[in-house]
């Protein structure tokens, strides 16, 4: 199948794909005697599994290491578990940030009275000043 049919069946942009295949996430595509990409099975699964892995959050880098284990017949579960577990980790301490943020945020937003006057509790805040 072409890049177009690849991406299609993938849920990735051609696009995409073509940068995947520049940073060597995925190798390279076979080539027809057009000298088109032409995308196997075996193709599609790769293209697949990166992009459920990068809908699932996981960084380009984050990603050739799952493909290693994915594509790597000895690997071990214990190894897989564990960089997924890394990983939520590491979202768990966004989300914590995140609702920090959010806090913060909704604070501000009743501080401010939002009518004509220009005294505003939001811009003093983040200016540091005193607010009234």
């Amino acid at each position: 199948m072409n890049i177009s049919q690849a991406a299609k069946a993938s849920g990735l942009s051609p696009k995409t794909i073509r940068y995947y295949e520049r940073i060597e996430l995925i190798g390279p595509a076979s080539r027809g005697e057009n000298g088109y990409r032409d995308y196997n099975t075996k193709d599609l699964d790769v293209l697949r599994f990166v992009q459920r892995a990068r809908a699932t959050g996981f960084s380009v880098e984050e990603c050739r290491q799952l493909l290693s284990l994915y594509q790597n017949p000895e690997r071990h579960s214990s190894e897989v578990k564990s960089l997924v577990q890394g990983k939520l980790k590491r979202v768990e301490a966004q989300i914590v940030e995140l609702n920090h943020m959010r806090d913060t945020l909704q604070d501000l937003v009743q501080r401010c009275p939002g009518n004509e006057v220009a005294q505003c509790a939001i811009i003093d805040n983040l200016a540091d000043q005193e607010t009234c």
